[in-house]
């Protein structure tokens, strides 16, 4: 039997799902980053791609463009964060030890499977295998925290404990670190091998500028990974009930032992150790533009340098933008490269006043779809029943 549907009517329905679809998401989008996303930005030329592979400084310079900063570092890469292009790199993709900072693949591989708010008691198993001398937030087996909590104590004080929590909780270590390399490749970073997902030295484990800017550009646009690698300061549950404050280790983001808070900061993550030296992907908002640098392994001495240098990157990107051409994109080397919502500012926080949401507004996505789907659905039934 047919029922009198035309082809009018199945195309008004799928109007009116795609706009229910249309008109929820931005809303989300912009509960979720806190601010509506940047307008979309007209085509761009695709830079020459075998410019990152060279050795040596990368950069396309117009005749009024500022002049790049010396740098001692042995990789490091600065990149507009909203249209993924490279402005200026220094042997963007050599293999070098990234330290703490691939803790940025692990939020990404690991945030999205295990809810905020959900309680855990730790179990000691989940603590062993902690590497001697590595950075501790003071998770303590048989006590209760949120999942937030930990997250806190990897972003903030770069806990390797709670990263094992995190991780056990995730199907273990094993079964982490190959999510974290499948989940490189997914975003197109082809130097990362990894074998600790804490970052901890391992014989084999490498990373590179391009990939960790790759990294912290993704990172910046998952609304619970911003937020936790924008906050400055924090709690964290102690003995009895009581809490003490932790603070984020990435001076920039801070102002600390001597190195100013940089304006406009919004994160992203540092690390050290003894095969990688300072590593760091720091990331600043201003006039409109985010940008994220990468600097790996610094030779120069005093002072910090890891800091000191990325901060001078930053101010040449500000600069600089408008008056260089691209010598590369953070989407030349996916599989299916297109552009996403630009980086969303977000402000150093102290206490978080409440947990990341998410959920409400994914549910919310996702119904949306299936209202229209379940039109097209009707519709399609109608004609052909």
């Amino acid at each position: 039997m047919k029922i009198g549907f035309t082809a009018r009517a199945l195309v008004s329905a799928c109007a009116l799902g795609a706009a229910g679809l249309l008109a929820l998401a931005p809303a989300s989008a912009s509960a979720l980053t806190g601010h509506d996303p940047d307008p979309p930005r007209g085509p761009r030329a695709t830079p020459p791609p075998a410019l990152l592979y060279r050795s040596g400084t990368q950069v396309r310079p117009h005749a009024d463009a500022p002049k790049l900063p010396r740098l001692s570092a042995r990789s490091w890469l600065v990149a507009d964060a909203g249209s993924g292009e490279v402005l200026a790199a220094h042997e963007a993709h050599r293999p070098l030890p990234p330290a703490s900072t691939l803790k940025t693949l692990f939020a990404l591989t690991v945030l999205p499977t295990l809810p905020a708010g959900v309680p855990h008691t730790v179990r000691p198993e989940e603590l062993a295998g902690i590497g001697p001398g590595s950075s501790l937030v003071g998770v303590a087996e048989g006590r209760t925290y949120r999942i937030a909590d930990l997250w806190r104590g990897v972003f903030l004080s770069s806990g390797n404990d709670a990263v094992h929590v995190l991780a056990s909780l995730n199907g273990g270590w094993r079964e982490t670190a190959a999510r974290m390399q499948e989940k490189a490749r997914a975003l197109g970073a082809l130097d990362t091998r990894v074998l600790s997902p804490d970052g901890y030295d391992t014989p084999g484990q490498v990373s590179s500028a391009y990939d960790l800017a790759v990294f912290g550009r993704a990172g910046l646009r998952n609304a619970d990974f911003a937020r936790y690698c924008g906050t400055a300061e924090a709690l964290f549950p102690g003995d009895g009930g009581r809490s003490y404050g932790i603070r984020n280790t990435n001076r920039l983001l801070t102002g600390a032992d001597g190195v100013a808070r940089y304006p406009g900061a919004i994160g992203v993550k540092n690390g050290y150790t003894t095969e990688a030296g300072n590593t760091l992907i720091a990331a600043a908002h201003r006039g409109g533009r985010t940008l994220v640098v990468t600097v790996l392994n610094p030779r120069a001495s005093g002072g910090h340098p890891v800091y000191e240098e990325a901060a001078a990157l930053l101010d040449w990107g500000f600069g600089a933008a408008g008056h260089v051409e691209p010598v590369g994109s953070l989407d030349g080397r996916r599989s299916r490269p297109g552009p996403g919502p630009s980086a969303a500012p977000v402000a150093a926080a102290k206490v978080p006043a409440k947990e990341p949401a998410g959920w409400a507004e994914a549910c919310a996505v996702a119904g949306a779809a299936g209202v229209g789907a379940g039109a097209v659905s009707l519709v399609t039934r109608g004609r052909t029943e």
